[in-house]
């Protein structure tokens, strides 16, 4: 069984990427979208953490968090609102059962692919490409022709605070979303 090491650092900065299971569009709905964003606010009542910035796309979701200072366990954090969600979501649309006995034996649903991508932001070059990355993925993946026109984001955020110019798509960003990494 491969072993999986992440970065755990209290207060550190981390890019995330959660995909649903077979790549399964139920971020189209926005019921769906609205309970997502139910499970992660009831997560963060009990778990905080800083949302810099999101992309929830109709497969996937992109992140990236900061942690509290004295704290660094993410994986509690995404597994609680994968559960979280996926509670929600069965009451609103039925899902398939598990197909396979792995599946099964960890009582895993067919909401979620198992694991999660992390990727520890380890200073403001990294930060600004990952916000470029993330905020440039809907036009990426063909969903629309500007970032401006894909609302399940925080990009309008960064556009009201002067971060990106509204007709913005990957040709001049303007980063100065400032987080101090002790350098």
């Amino acid at each position: 069984m491969p072993e999986y090491r992440r970065v755990l650092i209290p207060g550190g900065v981390y890019f995330f990427t959660l995909v649903t299971y077979e790549r399964r569009k139920i971020f189209s709905s926005p019921i769906a979208r609205k309970l997502f964003f139910k499970a992660v606010e009831h997560v963060h009542s009990y778990h905080p953490f800083t949302i810099i910035a999101y992309y929830l796309l109709p497969d996937h979701i992109h992140f990236i968090w900061q942690m509290p200072e004295n704290e660094c366990d993410y994986s509690k954090r995404i597994s609680a609102i994968k559960r979280r969600f996926t509670i929600l979501y069965r009451q609103y649309v039925t899902v398939p059962l598990p197909e396979n006995e792995s599946r099964i034996k960890r009582r895993e649903s067919t909401v979620w692919q198992r694991r999660f991508w992390e990727h520890y932001i380890r200073d403001q070059k990294d930060l600004d490409q990952h916000l470029d990355y993330l905020h440039y993925n809907p036009v990426k993946h063909g969903l629309v022709d500007q970032v401006k026109d894909w609302k399940a984001s925080s990009f309008s955020r960064y556009v009201k605070l002067g971060y990106y110019d509204l007709d913005w798509g990957g040709k001049y960003p303007i980063n100065d979303y400032k987080i101090n990494f002790g350098e």
